[in-house]
């Protein structure tokens, strides 16, 4: 992992790449998850502080918003995959052959690990460096505006209010069973509108309905949820 920009020795960095699949398949050895319960806390802190610091002016609900988007599932595996993190992941046969290495929670859990291996080997400074060079950024990545917005229900409101018509997500997948990918076309009034792609059906229809919400209100500051 030396995309992370920081020395973990073999053994820990094994460690926060185990999932609990692998563990289990290899006779309960110990899994990354006692690593992910200290990188989240190292995470929350580290983003906490940085809005505080950064948006003097905000108030509490507002920073709160920014910070539950910020190190969301979503936006740890949107770093994760930036990353190629996937495939150093230790998964059991099971999870693999379902594709468990693009999996966001997966993702999003081994990022918290690693940044709680971090803290482990180099100490807060370079665990908080390491959040501060990856995850603040993402303020600003059009990826990520309104990650905790379930844009599946704002949209529906939305068309419901301005009486755009009826509508609904075609949805095909492609790939084999434990690869599938699909991809969703929110339709309104047989018009199609936004597209999305995701490992999951509900993943591609969130996007979709986030890009159909970009179209209708096209300038508009997102929302954050």
């Amino acid at each position: 992992m030396k995309r992370l920009g920081i020395d973990i020795d073999s053994e820990t960095l094994r460690l926060a790449l185990t999932h609990r699949s692998y563990a289990y398949e290899n006779g309960g050895i110990p899994t990354n998850e006692r690593l992910e319960f200290l990188g989240d806390s190292i995470l929350g802190f580290s983003i906490a502080e940085y809005l505080y610091q950064t948006f003097p002016d905000l108030p509490e609900g507002d920073l709160a918003k920014r910070r539950a988007a910020i190190v969301s599932t979503r936006a740890l595996a949107i770093i994760a995959r930036d990353l190629g993190v996937g495939e150093h992941i230790l998964l059991g046969r099971g999870e693999a052959q379902s594709n468990g290495a693009d999996k966001a929670s997966i993702l999003a859990d081994t990022m918290e690990s690693l940044i709680g291996a971090t803290y482990l080997v180099q100490g807060m400074d370079a665990a908080r460096s390491l959040v501060l060079r990856f995850v603040a950024p993402l303020l600003q990545d059009s990826r990520l505006l309104g990650a905790t917005t379930d844009w599946k229900t704002a949209i529906q409101e939305d068309v419901a209010s301005k009486k755009l018509g009826e509508m609904h997500y075609q949805v095909t997948g492609t790939g084999p069973d434990h690869a599938r990918s699909y991809e969703a076309v929110l339709v309104i009034a047989d018009q199609a509108y936004g597209v999305g792609h995701g490992p999951s059906k509900k993943e591609a229809e969130q996007e979709a309905a986030r890009n159909t919400w970009l179209q209708i209100h096209p300038g508009e500051q997102i929302p954050l949820g």
